[in-house]
């Protein structure tokens, strides 16, 4: 009889330590249920009804706190791919998706001018790989000012000045 009631018994008392332990060891932003926040669904990076811009923008409206500026934050929708050539061969592929803050109320703008700036974007994502700028450490700061500051300077010259910044959101090189 024994036999038959301990491994139902060990299997009982390694139960409730476990259990025991779980919940004295669980973090404490899950032990409140105050700090339980709901995060808004994003729309399908290929959708592009109307719902779906109207949910980008207001999910990104928020205030920056310098004088109560408000900006939207516009993520495009499909990514970018930049390929880097050296000697007339494809040596590698840039992809990389970008959002765009600017004043508040210019998203619908924004997506209006889409086609516009992805030919913008392009032309200037190719000629920083033309440069070298895709190559060695791409990712360095300075680097990345460099970039950000002629994807901006495209937007507010399509857009106007209601562009503040240009986010790179996604970076990645895949070597062929």
């Amino acid at each position: 009889m024994l036999k038959k009631l301990l491994p139902v018994l060990l299997v009982l008392i390694g139960l409730g330590g476990g259990i025991g332990a779980g919940l004295a060891l669980r973090p404490e932003h899950i032990a409140d249920d105050t700090v339980h926040a709901e995060v808004p669904e994003t729309a399908d990076a290929h959708d592009t009804t109307e719902d779906a811009k109207d949910d980008h923008a207001e999910a990104s409206h928020e205030a920056d706190g310098h004088g109560g500026a408000a900006f939207d934050y516009v993520k495009l929708n499909n990514q970018f791919v930049v390929p880097v050539v050296h000697e007339e061969l494809v040596e590698s592929l840039v992809v990389m998706s970008l959002s765009i803050e600017v004043e508040a109320g210019l998203s619908d703008t924004v997506y209006e001018r889409e086609p516009k700036l992805r030919d913008g974007f392009l032309q200037v994502l190719f000629d920083h790989a033309n440069m070298g700028g895709f190559e060695g450490e791409f990712t360095n700061s300075n680097n990345m000012d460099v970039l950000r500051g002629a994807l901006t300077e495209v937007a507010q010259d399509i857009l106007g000045k209601g562009v503040t910044s240009i986010l790179i959101t996604d970076l990645a090189r895949q070597d062929v």
